[in-house]
């Protein structure tokens, strides 16, 4: 899967500024501007601002890459790369702006990154693949930053324990087309999206499969 550079989140927060700011109507500014957010918000929340974001902040930074590029119910990785870019055009503007303002419009607008519970895919193989997915999208966008190392590596061996069940169960669904199973794993990777923050998540997955 693409590694995804995540440069909003990785760029210091900056003082609020005088101005009011809106939440773009357009749908991958959209995303765009609640993952600016969500990276501030962490970053606000920290001792040291030039730290890096504790895992599952940096969690709640993707989550907007993943629920931008899903939004026709299947993952697009280049929708998902799109929000990603306007992430890093747009963070000084937020950042110099009264950005905790629209923390209610985010919410409003993507509840799932505000979800107080997880609720996975009711159909154990649409679980399995979405947990399997979704833990190979963290993976892919934060292992080259070692300091997630060790948040890692539980995760890894959730899907190391997958690997049988998901191999076989996309054969069943899709056949042996690979196009035709990469589709599935994009509609799975879009539903899991849905459940909740990623970190949250891959606990609640790795509860129940790991």
């Amino acid at each position: 899967m693409t590694r995804w550079i995540l440069m909003a989140a990785a760029l210091p927060l900056a003082a609020c500024g005088p101005k009011s700011l809106e939440l773009p109507q357009e749908p991958i500014e959209r995303a765009a501007t609640c993952g600016v957010i969500a990276a501030n918000s962490a970053r606000a929340a920290t001792t040291d601002i030039k730290a890096d974001i504790p895992f599952e902040g940096i969690g709640r930074v993707l989550h907007y890459t993943l629920l931008g590029g899903s939004l026709g119910g299947a993952f697009s990785p280049q929708a998902a790369t799109a929000v990603q870019n306007k992430m890093a055009e747009l963070q000084n503007k937020i950042a110099d702006a009264k950005w905790q303002e629209l923390i209610p419009a985010c919410k409003a607008a993507y509840p799932a990154a505000y979800a107080t519970t997880v609720t996975l895919p009711a159909d154990r193989f649409e679980a399995q693949l979405g947990c399997y997915e979704l833990g190979d999208y963290i993976r892919s966008a934060l292992e080259e930053k070692g300091v997630y190392a060790t948040d890692l590596a539980q995760f890894r061996e959730l899907g190391t324990k997958l690997d049988a069940s998901i191999g076989s169960g996309l054969k069943a669904r899709a056949g042996a087309d690979l196009a035709a199973q990469k589709a599935e794993r994009h509609k799975a990777l879009a539903a899991i999206a849905l459940a909740g923050s990623p970190v949250p998540v891959l606990r609640e997955c790795k509860g129940k499969f790991g």
